[in-house]
């Protein structure tokens, strides 16, 4: 028996009937007394900053789930090429996702072209696909490496929009590790100075917000080579427990004490072999 299919016939633009029926349902919900769910706030410490021979990206390591803390080293510095490498604040799946989809593209460009991909390339990739999605992909990037052109260091807003700055921060710990940037930040500094740089950023990002904590993550990009420091430093140590909460029998006085015998009847018995074979 055939089957009759309708072709209905592809519209271009954006759609934006998903937002008309959120609208919908924020109206219809307050008739009722009930509120719709509000988007989840996210916490992390991401930066960047240009020295004299590359660049220099950190993280810290807290996954959040509301309140709760999901994961405690999550990885936050995201591999896309062998020249670029980006960190991500946000939602964890749309930044791990978005970076992983991107990155693909980018190795068949790099195929295709049979040069190193250019960090403006990769720049141009995540802002058009992030605007394209109008901020519902929440991912909030510090794009950094180093290409034919020099090191390059870019934030990219969820939006879709970019800046191209000499140090940059991103994510809810981000005031914190502005402030230390503003302070020490100088052209053309060395490498180990770039480096505590950005751990100090990071950690004043952890020790300033609530969301971000664990650990430090660096990524050192240079023309040469990239290392990838995970972790770098534990900005919050456990401490070690110096009381005994363990106490002596007959520390608190007994008042009472009932003893109840329960009578059981054994109706059936039986004992069964595991099979290991």
């Amino acid at each position: 028996m055939a089957t009759l299919t309708a072709v209905r016939p592809a519209f271009g633009g954006f759609s934006f009937d998903n937002c008309k029926r959120n609208a919908v349902l924020e109206v219809e919900a307050s008739k009722v007394g009930c509120s719709v769910p509000a988007a989840r706030k996210t916490g992390t410490t991401i930066c960047g900053v240009v020295f004299k021979d590359g660049v220099v990206l950190g993280a810290d390591t807290r996954a959040t789930e509301g309140m709760i803390v999901a994961d405690k080293n999550c990885s936050k510095i995201h591999y896309i090429s062998p020249n670029i490498y980006c960190c991500g604040a946000g939602t964890a799946a749309d930044t791990e996702m978005t970076t992983q989809l991107i990155s693909s593209n980018l190795e068949l460009h790099s195929l295709s072209t049979g040069r190193l991909p250019r960090v403006a390339t990769a720049n141009r990739m995540l802002k058009q696909m992030l605007f394209r999605y109008q901020g519902y992909i929440g991912a909030a990037l510090v794009l950094g490496g180093v290409d034919c052109n020099g090191p390059h260091l870019y934030s990219i807003y969820p939006h879709g929009s970019t800046d191209k700055l000499p140090y940059v921060t991103m994510g809810s710990g981000s005031l914190a590790a502005m402030a230390v940037f503003e302070d020490r930040y100088k052209p053309d500094m060395e490498e180990d100075a770039a480096k505590q740089l950005v751990r100090d950023a990071i950690a004043a990002g952890i020790f300033n917000d609530l969301g971000s904590g664990s650990n430090i993550d660096l990524c050192v990009i240079t023309k040469s080579k990239v290392n990838y420091i995970r972790p770098h430093d534990e900005a919050n140590k456990k401490g070690v427990r110096t009381g005994d909460y363990k106490y002596k029998r007959g520390t608190t006085g007994v008042l009472t004490k009932a003893v109840t015998p329960i009578d059981l009847e054994l109706l059936e018995e039986s004992v069964q072999t595991m099979d290991t074979s």
